[in-house]
């Protein structure tokens, strides 16, 4: 496990390497023998945030955030051997020093700053800079090497202050009570889907879930985390309630039988490939908001550029793009290739027109949406993680 207090190494520093190395088991640190957010199960993890292509099930020891307690045991199961510690407070392993800084992306979301022998790397994990009232705010942090996402590293992504946007929603909500419609809103069940909660305007109504979102708000109220109350929708909610409230759910229950239970309706979609042009009908939502729980292009260069960091490493998303613009303006860029994903879009490409790609047409069979939706509106589901998968949290698990 991970000291909280400095033990003298066993072993001593191997000059030619790295301090953090990219191995295919994910971002090693040979020194301190730990892994960050590691793809294959490893002895000992430590966890950026709770999002499935991050935080993987068969490790035998993890280390996160405090408010990433509950979310992982319900994720990655009741019996993993969990250590958590606040943001700052240093623990050491085989001498290395690992502490924990905000990265913004969602509650309990943590870049991992590692220290050695006067070294230090950070690893950002995902991250955003705008201040979204419910994560708390990244948190630049000095460091010599910087690995960073950059899932929305093209100039094309500029994001809008959050509150246009939920000022938009609220708008819309409101119109659709007004004409007998149920309101629905697809965002990501873990980060996505309590940013929105926490910016509706509750007085229009009751703000009701799917089964996989009410789980993980349990989760993140059992952590302490407070949550405007919500409502799980079982088959005896009654269809006028839906009607003058809003309803979210993940982006798995896109076209599935559930949905179509929720008849007659309007259905928005939150994620920042909404900023898309053609993104918004291949997922056959009637309204596209822009709301992305990662940095937009000017957000990763001003975040990378606030470490002071002397090389940095781009792990997922537009790393050829971005890494050739940032050596442009003076920056040491390296493209790695990691099996980190984006958690706002599991295998689509949103700029490829040709929308339709084979893993979609396997997961349309599969989820039966081309039978859920009408003929106008058939699309592709659009990814959720396979971590609530994996709990039997499937769509049609819950009816009305």
């Amino acid at each position: 496990m991970f000291q909280t207090k400095l033990l003298l190494p066993c072993l001593s520093l191997n000059m030619a390497k790295q301090l953090l190395q990219f191995t295919d088991n994910g971002i090693f640190c040979a020194e301190g023998n730990f892994y960050i957010d590691p793809w294959q199960p490893v002895d000992d993890a430590v966890l950026t945030h709770a999002h499935a292509d991050h935080a993987r099930a068969g490790s035998k020891r993890y280390l996160a955030h405090e408010l990433s307690r509950e979310i992982l045991k319900y994720r990655l199961g009741a019996d993993i051997s969990l250590q958590t510690i606040p943001y700052g407070e240093k623990v050491y392993k085989n001498g290395v020093q690992i502490s924990l800084f905000p990265a913004g992306h969602i509650i309990g979301s943590a870049q991992v700053r590692v220290e050695y022998q006067g070294e230090v790397w950070v690893v950002s994990g995902d991250y955003k800079v705008e201040d979204d009232g419910i994560s708390t705010p990244f948190e630049p942090v000095k460091c010599h090497h910087f690995i960073s996402e950059c899932t929305f590293g093209m100039p094309v992504y500029q994001w809008k202050p959050q509150q246009l946007i939920f000022n938009e929603i609220n708008r819309w909500w409101g119109k659709n009570r007004e004409e007998g419609k149920t309101t629905i809103v697809a965002g990501y069940s873990l980060g996505k889907a309590q940013r929105i909660l926490c910016n509706l305007d509750l007085s229009l109504g009751t703000v009701f879930t799917h089964g996989v979102i009410e789980n993980t708000n349990d989760a993140l109220r059992r952590n302490g985390i407070e949550l405007p109350l919500t409502e799980r929708i079982t088959p005896d909610t009654s269809k006028e309630a839906l009607k003058k409230g809003i309803v979210l759910m993940p982006p798995s229950a896109v076209g599935s039988t559930w949905m179509r239970k929720l008849q007659p309706f309007e259905f928005g979609f939150c994620s920042g490939w909404m900023n898309v042009r053609g993104a918004k009908k291949r997922r056959a939502a009637d309204r596209g908001f822009v709301l992305s729980d990662h940095a937009d292009w000017d957000g990763l260069i001003s975040a990378i550029d606030a470490t002071g960091c002397e090389s940095v490493y781009l792990t997922h998303g537009y790393t050829a793009t971005f890494s050739r613009y940032l050596r442009e303006i003076g920056f040491d860029a390296h493209e790695v290739h990691t099996l980190y994903g984006d958690d706002e879009s599991e295998s689509e490409d949103p700029t490829n027109d040709l929308g339709v790609g084979s893993a979609e047409e396997a997961d349309t069979k599969k989820t039966g949406i081309k039978e859920a939706l009408p003929p106008e509106r058939q699309v592709l589901s659009f990814g959720e993680d396979l971590g609530e998968a994996g709990l039997g949290e499937t769509p049609k698990k819950e009816s009305i």
